[in-house]
């Protein structure tokens, strides 16, 4: 697929509509909907608007969803919970897991908020937050963790991309540290899903939104529970449809729903899990490892080309510890400036801050990009930094 749409720019038009008006490189933030997801999106909607909710063939859209989201994962089926946003899933786990006075979690006060405040939150159970510290923004090795471990440690709780460098953490390595202490570990996937696999044998819960490398809609996300952890996780939200009622009567007992739909409490999003599953199935149609393939091109090919220009990176130079992001900053000329003269040439990218509240140009192409997209946003970089 990769292949063709470089061979034929209105297909890749048709399939990424984004692509006839801008040179679109901010997945890292929020990804334009492709055409087939908007249209799954448009379809469920319809049927909302011209009929009566025909309730079978939506749970058999929802189910579809699942397997989908199962495949790209490597999970299984039962282990899938839609949840909506990535908080919404990392909530669910630090809401849902018993938590006892002195317990520890491990986290990291640069990662993106949304995996910091729910394990800083937990304070209030007298749990205990040990806050990871680096050489480098989100450069998190298993020598670090290893450091932080403790006999009162119970969770990890880590972005598996830093969201502002793209320093990708090793899954494997760290996830092996805490199997061996008995530690649960967490991941907010949603800088990596979509692009690079995850090695879900270590990982316990995993929480990603579709709206950034899944090339999915806003509001709609997975939770990942390895089966083997259900038990452990108690549902924040109890409704109607995530504990056993036969024919909506309620029961003396509660009961929860059995695989993933125990953290699903009530109505569903029709049409924003229509457009999750248009976007896995076009992701496996494209291939993961050929979008990892040209992503990783891609990323070292705006990076070769803006070297020279003096810009300094903070993304990691190791290939190993890379994501589909690049950021980076010039010492003579703003990052907003840059910013500036790639909007007035229809290229989108991202403004990103530092702790020193230093801003860095965050560039984060998908697969339907370009190399000629890649040589016109560094051929403006460039221009800018010769006036």
């Amino acid at each position: 697929m990769i292949a063709q749409l470089a061979a034929d720019e209105a297909l890749r038009r048709r399939e990424f509509p984004i692509c006839a008006r801008k040179i679109y490189c901010a997945h890292a933030a929020d990804a334009p909907l492709p055409r087939r997801v908007a249209d799954a999106m448009r379809d469920s909607i319809e049927r909302a608007s011209t009929d009566a909710r025909q309730y079978e063939m939506e749970l058999a859209a929802i189910a579809k969803t699942r397997e989908v989201v199962a495949r790209l994962l490597g999970a299984q089926v039962d282990e899938i919970s839609f949840t909506g946003p990535t908080s919404s899933g990392l909530n669910v786990i630090a809401n849902g897991l018993d938590w006892e006075k002195g317990d520890e979690v491990v986290c990291y006060l640069d990662d993106y908020p949304a995996n910091v405040y729910p394990w800083l939150a937990l304070e209030r159970h007298g749990v205990k937050p040990v806050l990871l510290e680096t050489a480098r923004l989100g450069e998190i090795t298993p020598e670090i963790m290893e450091r932080a471990l403790t006999d009162r440690t119970k969770l990890v709780a880590l972005s598996s991309a830093n969201y502002c460098s793209g320093y990708r953490i090793d899954l494997d390595g760290i996830g092996a540290l805490c199997a061996e202490r008995g530690v649960l570990f967490s991941v907010d996937a949603i800088q990596t899903l979509g692009v690079f696999p995850v090695a879900l044998e270590r990982i316990d819960f995993l929480s990603a939104g579709a709206q950034k490398w899944m090339l999915g809609p806003s509001g709609a996300g997975i939770l990942f529970v390895k089966k083997s952890r259900h038990e452990l996780l108690r549902p924040t939200t109890i409704g109607g449809w995530n504990v056993q009622s036969p024919n909506f009567i309620a029961q003396r007992e509660i009961r929860y729903a059995p695989g993933g739909q125990k953290f699903e409490p009530g109505a569903y999003t029709h049409n924003a899990i229509a457009g999750l599953g248009a976007a896995v199935e076009l992701l496996l149609e494209a291939g993961p490892a050929e979008v990892e393939e040209q992503i990783r091109a891609l990323t070292q090919l705006l990076r070769d080309q803006i070297a020279p220009a003096g810009f300094e990176f903070l993304s990691p130079s190791d290939e190993k510890d890379r994501s589909g992001i690049v950021t980076f900053r010039h010492p003579r000329i703003s990052s907003e400036q840059f910013a500036e003269a790639l909007a007035k040439n229809d290229i989108v990218a991202s403004l990103r801050f530092d702790r020193a509240d230093r801003a860095w140009l965050r560039v984060s192409p998908h697969f339907y990009n370009t190399t000629a997209e890649i040589d016109r946003l560094a051929e403006v970089l460039a221009g800018a930094v010769r006036r």
